[in-house]
């Protein structure tokens, strides 16, 4: 059974799900099935390598496709006003200084979804994400790590 959670998505985000979800629809499923026919279609059932890979695409196709629509089923869109905000939610963008180290780091707080830390969104419920979020310029977020605590002191919010 699955889980009543909300999906944060940005707009971008929600389209490029939806668009995502289409591709795997139509574009995606059909090549499955040609792969599929084609297998089916070189004898030997009990030794076709091919025909089980086939059915392993398709398999992951059709999971795939189920998660996208549950994740847009389930989304709240994150409204970004570009605006300055008091506090750390998701959509903000902040800037962080860990203690101890003199360079400031940009982050886009975001759904699970959407994360991607090499390019500076984390999501709402990574460490970090969860430490900023409610925060205010100034304040301090304490990240536990097994080699220790992290401090990052909140700079700036967007």
């Amino acid at each position: 059974m699955s889980s009543r959670a909300v999906v944060y998505l940005t707009p971008e985000g929600y389209k490029s799900l939806e668009e995502e979800l289409q591709h795997l629809k139509t574009t995606r499923r059909e090549e499955v099935a040609e792969r599929l026919h084609n297998a089916l279609g070189e004898g030997e059932l009990i030794e076709n390598a091919e025909l089980e890979e086939a059915r392993r695409e398709q398999s992951f196709v059709e999971g795939r496709i189920l998660e996208l629509e549950e994740s847009l089923r389930k989304a709240e869109i994150i409204q970004i006003t570009g605006e300055s905000s008091d506090i750390v939610i998701i959509g903000s963008t902040v800037t962080v200084r860990e203690d101890g180290n003199g360079d400031d780091e940009k982050y886009f707080v975001v759904g699970s979804a959407e994360a991607d830390p090499r390019k500076g969104r984390i999501s709402n419920e990574s460490p970090l994400g969860k430490a900023l979020l409610g925060k205010r310029v100034g304040e301090k977020a304490i990240v536990r790590a097994p080699a220790g605590d992290l401090v990052f002191k909140v700079i700036e919010i967007h």
